[in-house]
């Protein structure tokens, strides 16, 4: 009923359209993106209708170029190498052989999923936009401020640098949370190592300078959308960190900007993808 309450007052008449009671309405609901669609809508709430010239224009991306892929199985001066290369150039890579087990990535997924997938009333427990929270879920960290909202809901657990009492992570992800953290941010000290001798430096120079200290694991899911030519999962944007190393699905739609052309990520088997973030450029300003 609540959900059902809040699709209506979203999806009010045209002539009377009140935005920011209807950012309220939809974040006073607790429920996501996942919660309207869930309430059965057919056509998607004004507030997260793009203009026209915001949306996809579903142009063909370049196919002649692809996201460099580096393999940690072999010897570490070519990997190194290819690392260098590829932040140079595009500033993403795909990472093989990275030493994070295949049943690992499965179940971080699947966790993943499932607590989206949650009844609402499980999830509204976590539902914050409080800052101090360490595991918030919320749909668009930017609601209040943005032009139009994203199609997408994320989980946010951030595991580092003080510990995270277990207790706070939603059951249905905790156990695997746990372990696939624990993994990542080992291969995120392997990756600054590397970046570090990619450029000339000590190979700990990049963790003596605490690029790795924070650590935080989101989880985004992006329902099904009953209009998806009018919307988007997520607007075009470069990442406020050190490195993210990404996991997708077998759905994929990830685009990297390369050359002023948007260039297809598909989904690769057991890869990792990693995008060298904003303060890891800035950070080298100043060395």
């Amino acid at each position: 009923m609540v959900i059902t309450g809040a699709e209506e007052s979203l999806t009010g008449n045209p002539t009377n359209y009140d935005r920011l009671q209807e950012l309220k309405a939809f974040d006073d609901s607790k429920s996501g993106v996942k919660g309207i669609v869930d309430a059965g809508i057919t056509k998607i709430p004004r507030i997260f209708v793009r203009p026209p010239e915001d949306r996809a224009t579903g142009e063909p991306t370049d196919t002649q170029f692809t996201i460099p892929v580096i393999d940690l199985g072999g010897r570490r001066a070519d990997a190194v190498d290819g690392v260098r290369r590829a932040a140079e150039e595009v500033g993403f890579f795909q990472l093989v052989n990275h030493g994070i087990a295949e049943r690992v990535l499965e179940e971080m997924l699947e966790a993943a999923r499932g607590f989206h997938e949650l009844p609402r009333e499980l999830k509204a427990e976590y539902y914050t936009r409080e800052l101090t929270k360490k595991v918030k879920f919320r749909s668009n960290f930017d609601l209040y401020k943005s032009r139009f909202a994203n199609w997408r809901d994320s989980l946010s657990c951030v595991m580092g640098p003080h510990p995270l009492d277990p207790q706070e992570l939603p059951l249905v992800c905790r156990d695997i949370t746990i372990e696939y953290s624990n993994q990542v941010h080992k291969l995120g000290i392997t990756l600054f190592g590397m970046l570090s001798e990619a450029l000339g430096l000590k190979s700990d120079q990049l963790i003596g300078l605490e690029c790795a200290k924070g650590h935080v694991i989101l989880s985004h899911y992006y329902p099904a959308c009953p209009e998806p030519e009018l919307t988007m999962g997520t607007t075009q944007h470069s990442d406020p960190d050190f490195l993210t190393i990404l996991l997708q699905d077998h759905i994929g739609g990830l685009q990297v900007l390369y050359q002023n052309r948007w260039i297809d990520v598909p989904p690769v088997p057991g890869a990792l993808v990693v995008n060298i973030g904003d303060l890891i450029q800035a950070r080298f300003l100043y060395i």
